[in-house]
């Protein structure tokens, strides 16, 4: 069953896909599992609702017939900063993944797709946005404020995409342990991609650069065949 609103009332989400047909289908799945739903089908469409219907959290599609995903994701968080989103897509890249994550969704779905798995992720988009956020975190001269989506390197800011704070955050949590590539993944993304995709390597390195590479230090380890360790030091020069 879904999540709940504060209040009680089911939570609300906006379904976008130029394909009506689909629409429907993916509405009715989710009405099924008890979310409160609507529908648009172009991106200037989809704007006016996010406004009007309030959605706790909307599943976009790329490919929409005024203008794409993430021109619409950009414009709704012009004025809903927070607004969970969730790519519903045919593009399965990873660098289109890595593309539609690093311009702040907040997951990403290819097509085909399971209807379990898409309420799954929903649902975990839910929790995540109920949890409360911890003070700063500290390992070795690393420092991460979760509240104000900040990290800093001493007393230097270190400016970070949506997904790289989140991995981030997750080895932050856990210094010196060893994350599996699928613990990092249901941690930044919420529901893991295939295990085979390598789109955790990928962001490991973009960390090493911003993190490591400009200070002269190692903090993220490669832990072969496990995973990967952040440096309970939080880097070594």
């Amino acid at each position: 069953m879904a999540l709940s609103r504060p209040d009680g009332s089911p939570l609300r989400v906006l379904v976008v896909d130029d394909e009506v047909n689909i629409a429907e289908l993916i509405s009715m799945a989710l009405r099924y599992e008890g979310f409160e739903v609507a529908t648009a089908h172009t991106g200037s469409k989809t704007v006016t609702a996010a406004k009007t219907f309030r959605p706790d959290s909307v599943v976009l599609d790329m490919m929409l017939p005024d203008f794409d995903g993430m021109e619409v994701l950009r414009r709704m968080r012009s004025s809903q900063p927070d607004i969970p989103v969730l790519f519903l897509t045919a593009r399965d890249s990873v660098e289109d993944r890595v593309a539609g994550l690093d311009g702040g969704a907040d997951d990403y779905l290819t097509k085909p797709f399971s209807f379990a798995e898409l309420s799954a992720r929903l649902r975990a988009l839910a929790r995540r946005g109920q949890k409360e956020r911890p003070a700063v975190l500290e390992v070795g001269e690393l420092r991460l404020d979760p509240a104000t989506r900040q990290a800093w390197r001493g007393d230097e800011r270190v400016d970070l995409s949506a997904k790289e704070f989140a991995l981030l955050e997750a080895f932050m949590r856990r210094p010196g342990e060893v994350l599996s590539r699928l613990e990092l993944l249901e941690h930044a993304w919420d529901f893991g991609y295939e295990n085979r995709s390598n789109v955790i390597d990928v962001y490991v390195r973009y960390l090493r650069e911003k993190l490591d590479r400009p200070f002269g230090v190692k903090s993220i380890e490669t832990v072969r065949g496990a995973g990967y360790r952040l440096r309970a030091d939080g880097g070594a020069r």
